[in-house]
C-alpha cells in the first residue's frame, strides 16, 4: 500500500510548487489572526513558514531564534506583537505583497 501524505505535508508541498497558492495561504492566516482566531492562523502560518522561507532564513533575517519562532507558532505559542508584526512584515516582503486591513 503507497504510503499517504498527511494534510499538513500535502499544503506545504502545494505551497511550495504554487506561488498564488502559498501567498492566498499567508493571506489567509493573517486574515485568520485578525480576525480573533489565533490557534488557525499560527497553524496556517506556520506551514507557510516552513514552505517558504523556513524558520532558519527567518530567524536570522529578524533577529529572532528559530526554535522561539517555532514555539511562537506552535499550539502553546503566544507571540507578541512586536515579534508577530516583525514576522508578517518580513514575509509579505518575500511574497513580494502588501496586505491591507479593509472594514
Amino acid at each position: 500500500m503507497a504510503k499517504t501524505k498527511s494534510f499538513k505535508e500535502l499544503v506545504q508541498s502545494q505551497a511550495k510548487a504554487d506561488k498564488a497558492f502559498a501567498e492566498a495561504l499567508l493571506r489567509e492566516g493573517v486574515d485568520a489572526m485578525l480576525s480573533g482566531d489565533m490557534e488557525t492562523g499560527k497553524t496556517i502560518l506556520r506551514d507557510y513558514i516552513k514552505a517558504t522561507v523556513g524558520f532558519e532564513k527567518l530567524g536570522e533575517a529578524i533577529d529572532t531564534p528559530p526554535k522561539s519562532l517555532i514555539r511562537m507558532f506552535g499550539p502553546q505559542g503566544n507571540p507578541q506583537a512586536k515579534n508577530l508584526f516583525n514576522v508578517i512584515g518580513y514575509l509579505q516582503k518575500q511574497a513580494g505583497l502588501q496586505l491591507h486591513v479593509t472594514g
